[in-house]
């Protein structure tokens, strides 16, 4: 059985790859921050990336999800960042294909989930990581 720092290793390496693939080419994994933790992931400027891996991922109820989301809340405001995204490793998807796992943006009145992939280009198109191209 893996140990919990080891899924997470996992699935935040995964994560980086997906997210360097879709417009954030200088994504890597954070080392431990202490106290004030400020997600999983830098080089990202003004987006918090919490990344949960494993079966309890896969296996998350509503009421760990919501516990997930505060956490990322939590780090966003304390890397005063602009938006929090949390990872969410899916049954039956795997490291190769991270870039289909849940990322659940938590914004004031709402909560949206969305592929990996699906909110790269979202946050792109709002002018974070590497520009779109233009559609002309």
């Amino acid at each position: 059985m893996a140990r919990p720092k080891d899924i997470g290793t996992a699935a935040e390496t995964a994560v980086v790859k997906a997210l360097r693939v879709h417009g954030f080419p200088h994504a890597e994994r954070r080392a431990l921050a202490g106290t004030y933790d400020l997600g999983d992931i830098v080089g990202t400027v003004g987006i918090v990336w919490e990344v949960k891996g494993g079966e309890a991922a896969k296996s998350a109820s509503d009421g760990q999800i919501e516990k997930w989301l505060e956490e990322t809340e939590r780090e966003r405001l304390n890397a005063n960042a602009e938006y929090g995204v949390l990872v969410v490793q899916r049954k039956g998807i795997g490291a190769p294909n991270a870039h289909r796992w849940w990322a659940i943006l938590a914004e004031q009145h709402y909560t949206t989930r969305w592929y990996l992939e699906d909110i790269c280009y979202w946050l792109r198109a709002q002018g974070y990581g590497t520009p779109l191209e233009d559609a002309a």
